[in-house]
């Protein structure tokens, strides 16, 4: 009977231990788990502002271009049109002057007309 005692009793200090060392287990993998999951936020926290410092400067570059272009076509126009202008000024200015002369020719046949000359 002392054997069946001693036996059951280190049956039961085994079971003990074990399940101890399985609590263990499960507590340290739960840590483990946990580190893990807190390590991966951080590198995916990481990489997201990455891209977002990425995208920023891309952005900043292309609008920056536009700007550059933009600026480039407006001269471009500017400069096309205050030639035209002025050449559809020096030609209304011509015609203005051929019809004065047409005009005050017409005149004088007019009134040398009128006076009989």
């Amino acid at each position: 009977m002392k054997i069946v005692k001693l036996g059951v009793f280190t049956l039961a200090l085994a079971t003990s231990l074990t399940l101890s060392a399985a609590a263990q287990d499960a507590s340290q993998d739960m840590k483990k788990a946990g580190s893990e999951t807190k390590s991966a936020t951080k590198d995916t926290a990481h990489g997201v502002s990455t891209g977002t410092k990425k995208a920023y400067h891309k952005t900043a570059d292309g609008t920056e271009k536009v700007a550059d272009k933009t600026a480039d076509g407006t001269k471009a126009a500017y400069h096309k049109t205050a030639s035209g202008t002025e050449k559809v000024a020096d030609k209304t200015a011509d015609g203005t002057k051929a019809a004065y002369h047409k005009t005050a020719s017409g005149t004088k046949k007019a009134v040398d007309k009128v006076d009989g000359k």
